[in-house]
Order: structure tokens, then sequence, then C-alpha cells
């Protein structure tokens, strides 16, 4: 690592040098060499040569974007390190197939071939830590160089004891906020951060995305809460609900790339709480019970958070959040097929009806989706620069929502479609004033509600802290450290408040989140040893802007109610159905589901594959399959309210498969995250 630093320190470097194939690169570092002196004019072109002659005989690339050409001559008087960043990505048939972007050309006398042996083993250890490349990627000036070779100087520094960043994150302090105080320590270092890393381009696109994808669940989630409830709490409340709480949440919070919503969980719940109150003939004290239900649900979990109580989820191990994740995604994608479904069969109960009517809700979804979902795959095609297939790939869903929209207004226009059921007024849906009163339900209310207190508040600690676990997944490389403890006790204050309003309660929401993520991802595409590509997250930007501005646009768009009206509502089935497959992306246990349909001479050289027995692969995804067709009954069958506790049951589930499995075989399936050697092609 010296000769590679000491070439940073001497400016030894081209950045983003515009050229388009090696030939021409080897050129312009000669030249840059003799216009320093390093190289004599006369053998620049022996030098040149050497280099081509070197590469014609076998590609110099390593894998991970990085390429090491090399040759020794006695002009070059000592050995030299030139760092070269290329404008445009080169093809060099690497073996992980991901084109070059980084040129560390090395040059010396014929002696210093050895030395360069021990520069070639410490690049290759460089550039396979993620978070360089993209700070390499980024760098502007020889600072920027220097200060993203001395961070991984100390990521990589060896530490006494150290241990995972989650383990440390969940430890049990054994005091009184003992864990929210360290979230706090952990996280306010990095708050003024959390808004400059924002100012970037990928914001704008997470921003415009996630708005739609937000709003729309919220109209629908509060039209369907109208209908259960009496038209108690509706779609106003849940606009007003996202607004405040998603802005609070996103300055406030520990982690603000988690995105709050409506969660079926907790509309079966209020509707349960509602059809209670029915039956105990208090259905004009429902909004004051469920304020008191709220009261109560807050306390609980700021106490939960004042107790370490989220330290138990580190019991909850891959096994478990792959489970979760797969439902959740899952419920988006049949949500949306549903919703589809039910147009045309609505359409086709009606006698000489159009076939318009069915057909174009249905083209307006597909193409949404499939737009989306090629323009987010766009980055890496072998079409247009760039920069301009950077900037598809994040507008894309953005992008095939307004191309749709258009659509449907243009093409479409004399085909009526449902569109976005956006409320008339910035008022209560029904005659009451924003405040609620707890103090008017009857008096032994006050005390009982603790009952189904406890059970809300399992539901919201297991929904936020799962979630939680999903986002802060080593596979997403985040840096600035998690803060489960402080996001249960905020989430306290934000029920409390709400119930006080006559609010919706909102929770962490799962598909939602993880698409805010990979919105703020940069990727890239790497094939592995079975020939399977896949996109590998290098660094994502950690920032409040886009949960901030997400929000505030939610709640502007109260004063744009007759424009949202003119979305057709099968462009978001469309959006729904592009963010629940692409959720899937990353999950093993759908990567393991493949292999049952997959010709077994086949299967991907993955680190489980080559650890675990073929048959006791499959065992481990059947458990996983029979706990998630489990989990699916229950959260669609009248028992929806004890979905938590079927979650939790996950937990004894996973240990009593340690007598089925062995610990060297759960390593590798269940493992948090994928071993080093999985990252590195030429180890």
């Amino acid at each position: 690592m010296k000769l590679l630093r000491k070439a940073l320190l001497d400016g030894c470097f081209l950045l983003d040098l515009d050229q388009r194939d090696l030939p021409s690169v080897f050129h312009q570092v000669v030249k840059y060499l003799v216009a320093r002196g390093t190289v004599v004019a006369t053998e620049a072109d022996a030098l040149e040569a050497s280099l081509n002659q070197r590469e014609q005989q076998m590609s110099t690339a390593i894998g991970n974007a990085v390429a090491v050409p090399h040759t020794y001559l006695d002009a070059v008087r000592e050995p030299v390190t030139v760092l070269v960043r290329l404008a445009h990505a080169l093809n060099l048939n690497a073996p992980d197939s991901v084109p070059v972007r980084f040129v560390f050309v090395l040059l010396g006398p014929s002696g210093a071939a050895a030395q360069h042996l021990d520069s070639l083993a410490n690049i290759a250890r460089l550039v396979a830590n993620e978070e360089f490349r993209y700070d390499a990627g980024v760098a502007k000036t020889q600072i920027d160089l220097l200060a993203a070779l001395d961070r991984f100087d100390l990521r990589t520094a060896p530490r006494p004891a150290q241990k995972k960043k989650k383990t440390d994150s969940l430890a049990y302090t054994g005091r009184l906020f003992g864990g929210l105080i360290q979230d706090v320590r952990r996280r306010i270092p990095h708050y003024a951060s959390d808004f400059r890393d924002g100012l970037h381009s990928k914001s704008v696109a997470s921003t415009l995305f996630l708005f739609f994808a937000c709003l729309a669940p919220a109209v629908t989630f509060g039209g369907i809460m109208a209908e259960l409830t009496d038209n108690h709490i509706g779609a106003i409340e849940m606009i007003v609900a996202s607004a405040f709480c998603g802005v609070t949440y996103a300055l406030f919070s520990g982690q603000p790339l988690i995105i709050l919503g409506g969660t079926g969980p907790l509309l079966v719940y209020t509707w349960l709480l509602y059809v209670l109150c029915g039956q105990l003939e208090l259905e004009g004290y429902f909004l004051e019970i469920r304020a008191w239900v709220g009261l109560w649900t807050g306390l609980l979990l700021i106490i939960l958070a004042a107790t370490d109580a989220s330290c138990l989820v580190k019991y909850f191990t891959r096994f478990t959040d792959e489970i979760f994740a797969a439902l959740i995604s899952i419920i988006f994608i049949y949500a949306a097929v549903e919703a589809l479904a039910t147009i045309v069969s609505d359409v086709y109960q009606v006698e000489r009806t159009s076939h318009d009517l069915a057909l174009v809700p249905l083209l307006l979804a597909m193409g949404t989706f499939l737009v989306a979902f090629g323009l987010s795959r766009f980055r890496s095609s072998r079409y247009l620069l760039p920069t301009v297939r950077e900037f598809l790939a994040d507008f894309g869903p953005t992008l095939a929502l307004g191309a749709m929209t258009i659509v449907a207004v243009t093409w479409f226009h004399d085909v009526q479609t449902t569109t976005l059921p956006a409320p008339d007024a910035i008022q209560p849906t029904i005659d009451r004033s924003w405040l609620i009163n707890p103090l008017t339900a009857p008096r032994w209310v006050w005390f009982a509600a603790v009952g189904p207190a406890i059970l809300a508040t399992l539901l919201v600690y297991l929904d936020q802290n799962i979630t939680a676990r999903l986002i802060n997944s080593p596979d997403h490389k985040l840096q600035k450290g998690e803060a489960y403890h402080f996001d249960l006790a905020l989430m306290g204050v934000l029920i409390a408040v709400c119930s006080l309003f006559g609010l919706p309660w909102l929770v962490a929401a799962t598909v939602r989140s993880l698409n805010h993520v990979r919105s703020l991802a940069t990727v890239e595409n790497v094939v592995d040893r079975g020939g399977d590509s896949r996109e590998r997250v290098l660094h994502v930007r950690e920032t409040r802007v886009t949960g901030l501005a997400i929000h505030l646009l939610i709640g502007l768009s109260v004063l744009a109610l007759p424009l949202l009206k003119t979305i057709p509502m099968a462009v978001l089935y469309g959006l729904f159905l592009f963010m629940g497959v692409v959720s899937m992306t990353g999950n093993q246990f759908f990567e393991r589901l493949r292999l049952w349909l997959m010709d077994s001479s086949l299967y991907p050289s993955s680190h489980y594959m080559r650890r675990v027995p073929t048959w006791t692969i499959h065992k481990f995804t059947l458990l996983q399959l029979v706990c998630l067709i489990v989990l699916g009954l229950v959260e669609v069958s009248p028992l929806g309210i004890l979905f938590p506790l079927f979650l939790v049951l996950l937990v004894p589930v996973r240990i009593l498969a340690g007598r089925f499995f062995t610990p060297e075989e759960l390593a590798a399936l269940d493992a948090e995250e994928e071993p080093e050697e999985e990252e590195t092609h030429w180890a």
C-alpha cells in the first residue's frame, strides 16, 4: 500500500480520463509520465508497446471494475504506480464481467516485479472493498483520494475483540435508557451529514418515486379504514398522519431511511377495536377509546425502549427476516393483482359493456410495471452514456408513472377509469374537531384500554424492529449506525400524538423502506461463478432529505387534490407491483426457492451451495416456505390480529431447527451476511 499512497501523494493519478480503449489509456499515461520527467521521451514508444504487448497476452482485468496492467523495463528507473479513473468504463473480460473503471498501471525496472507483486495483492484487497470503490469513484481531488485510502485503512485496521455493528447496537446495557442514550450518541455526530449527503440527484429521483409510492397507499388505506370505521377515520386523516409522522420521523429518528406508513395488521386492529366498541355499545366513544389505547401503547413502547427491549431483536435471524420480507413483498404483489382482477371482474359482470374498460387498466398497470422495471435495470445496459443510464435507472419509476398517466389522459381519455380517490376538502371525514378529548370516555375505559394496548404494542414493536433489521442489513453497507431503542421510543410518541387527534397509527412500512434504500443506493452488476448476474450495493446515501421531502410533498398534496385525481389507480397498481417485485431482490429465500425448478447441474456456485448438501438446502427452504404459508394464512384470516404472536413464534422455530441442521449448515444458510470470499473473485 506504500507505493499507492506515495503515488497519490506525488499526484500520480489521472481522473476521468476520456479514452475508449486501453491502448489510448496507455498512450495518455506514458505521455503524462514523460511530462513529469519520470520517463525519458526517447523510451516512451518502447514503454507503450510493452504495455500493449502484455495486454494482448492476457487481460489484466482482475474484477471489481479494476485492471492492473504492468510492465518492467530498465527505461523506468524506479517503481511507479499510476491510478487512472476512466470517464467511460471499458469491457475487458473481467472474471466478474464488471466493466473496468479503474486502471492501476504498475511500471518499474526489470528487478521490480517482486515488489509489484506485493502492490498487486494490496490493490486486489483494496478494490474488493465496496466503500473504497465508491469513495474513489466520486473523488474529485488528491485530498479526496487520500481520504478514501485513509478510511479504508481505518475500516480494515485490526481491532481487539471487534464485533459486528448489529451486536453492539443491540447489546443489553442494563441501565434505564442506556440503549437509547447510546443510540443518540451514535447518531448525533452524523446529523449534519444526513442533510449534506442528500444534496444529490439520487435524492430527487427517490423523492419523486416514493412520493407517489407513499401517497397512493395512504389514500387507499384511508378509504378502506373509512368504510371499516363508519368514517371515523378516513383518507384525509391518513394523509395528515403520513405528512406529520413522516416529517417528524425524518427530522428526529435515528434511522431516517425507514418510511412510515399504514400496514395491513394495523388496519385490521383498528377495525376490530371499532367492532369491540360496537359490541360494548360505545360506538360514540370510539375515537376517545382509541385515544386511550394509543396513549397506553405509546407509554408501553417508551418503557420498552427505556429497558433496552429491542435487544431481543437479535434473536430474529436472517431466517425470520427473509420470511417477513417475503410475506410483505407477496402482499404488495397480491394487492396489485387482486385490484386489477377486481376491475376486470366488475367490468364483465355488467352486460353489454366495452372490453376497453377492462383492457385499458391492465395496459396501464403492466405498462407502468414494465417501463419502471426496464428502466431500473438500464444501469447495466450497453446503450447511451453512463450518466444517461444512471439517470434513467434512478428516475425509472417516476418516468413510468408520468408516462403512463399521460398515455391515459391523451390516448384513453374516452375510457372511464378509476382515478386516485383523493378527499375533497381538508377537514375530518366526519363532523368533529381535530383534537380528541379522551376524558369524555367512561372512566373504566381509561384503565381497561391497557389490554388492547398490549397487543398493539407487540404489533408495533415487531413491525418497527424487523423492518429496521432489514434496512440495517450488512448487504446495504450502511455506515452511520443503528438506533433501534430511540426509534421505538419515537414511535411511541408519534402514536400517542396521533391518537389525541384521531389520526391513524403509522409504523415502519417494509416494502416502501426497502425501496427507499434501493433508490438511494449506488450499485454495480456482477456475475457470480454460476454465470448469474446480480446487483451489489456499493454505497447508500444515508440522508434525511428524501424522507423530509417525500412527506412534505404528501402534506402539500392536499393543495393539489384535483390534479391528483387525474392519476389512474391502474398506474399506481403497476407501481405497487414494481415495488413488490423489486423488494424480492437480494432475498436468499427466493434464490433458494428457484433451485426447485432448476437443473441441478446448473445450480449457482453460491457460498451455501459449496458448504451445504443440496437436500439440506431444500429442507431449510421448505421449512421457511411452510412458515411463510402459515403467516400468510393468519394474515388474511379472522385471526389477523394475532399476526405478531405468530411472527414471534418464528424464533423458537429457528431454535428448534438446530436439532435438524448442524451448526455449520445453519452458519451458511442463516448467515447474517455473505462470507468475504464470496465478494472476492480472485480468492
